[in-house]
């Protein structure tokens, strides 16, 4: 049985527990993320010749430590945090949190549980998580921007402006007013700026449609044909799932991306509602599906 390596990374550090196969802690530390740091992380793993690396959070924040650690070689599991918080809570008594009991955690989960996910650091659907990152990103940059937008058009105007707003909608409203005070002014102003920023959003926003789409086509997916979903869902999806082989049957899959439906039946009423459990990012573009599709 190989000696599992429970860690519980963070964005500058991380925490490791070392367990043999009867649970019992045979070694741990706590490094640092950076090259330094993580070059003696290593080296302590290898002192062990026959090791598993369990790592909670291979989608989150534990995403960049384990994917150098594959890039090194090693073998690495995916451990829920859910999981590790359940079986923390059994080994202690508690829900008390700390690294090294996060850690062993970890570890003890990947020793008790099997079919846990081995991390694939395939190079394509790493770009393609990094730019629907970023795709996401530009997204939730742009509402915001139009949210201000709207606050200082409905200062502008008594009526304001419709409330799905393009950058060339807003500047052909504001051109048809002038004002003389200065605090008018000055709304103008900082309104011409955010629209000039909604421009350059939405262009960054169109390029990054686009390298998604491709990627896509690319990897032979036709998620794209399915109604309600574009370049960015479906990149999210591919680079999320990784290897579609790892869940067992359809059921897993749909617990997974959350579209199993949950029963909500009370008395003689009979209903079912959305799961928001399994991948939270991938929960969002779910229920729009759902939505879309029970619209058509």
């Amino acid at each position: 049985m190989a000696v599992i390596i429970g860690m519980d990374p963070h964005k500058r550090s991380a925490t490791i527990e070392a367990i043999d196969d009867r649970g019992d802690k045979i070694g741990s530390g706590k490094f640092g993320t950076d090259q330094t740091g993580y070059a003696e992380m290593l080296a302590a793993g290898r002192r062990f010749t026959d090791r598993i690396w369990a790592v909670e959070g291979c989608n989150g924040v534990g995403r960049h430590i384990a994917h150098r650690l594959v890039h090194d070689g090693e073998t690495v599991l995916d451990v829920p945090a859910k999981l590790s918080a359940q079986v923390r809570v059994f080994a202690t008594g508690n829900g008390r949190k700390t690294d090294p009991v996060d850690a062993y955690s970890v570890a003890l989960a990947a020793l008790r549980a099997p079919n846990l996910v081995r991390v694939q650091a395939d190079p394509e659907l790493v770009v393609m998580g990094m730019l629907v990152d970023r795709r996401d990103e530009l997204g939730r940059a742009r509402t915001q921007t139009v949210n201000r937008l709207h606050r200082l058009l409905l200062e502008l105007f008594p009526d304001g402006a419709k409330k799905f707003l393009s950058a060339a909608q807003a500047r052909a409203l504001v051109v048809t007013i002038k004002p003389r005070d200065i605090v008018g002014k000055t709304r103008r102003r900082l309104t011409v700026e955010l629209i000039a920023e909604l421009e350059t959003i939405d262009k960054k926003m169109k390029a990054a449609d686009k390298d998604l789409r491709e990627l896509v086509i690319a990897r032979g997916s036709t998620l794209l044909e399915l109604h309600g979903i574009g370049p960015s869902g479906a990149a999210r999806l591919l680079a999320d799932v990784g290897d579609i082989h790892r869940f067992a049957n359809r059921d897993r899959f749909a617990s997974w991306n959350s579209t199993a439906p949950l029963d909500a039946s009370s008395g003689e009423q009979q209903r079912h509602r959305l799961s928001r459990a399994g991948n939270r990012r991938i929960n969002g573009h779910c229920t729009s599906w759902a939505s879309s599709s029970s619209a058509t």
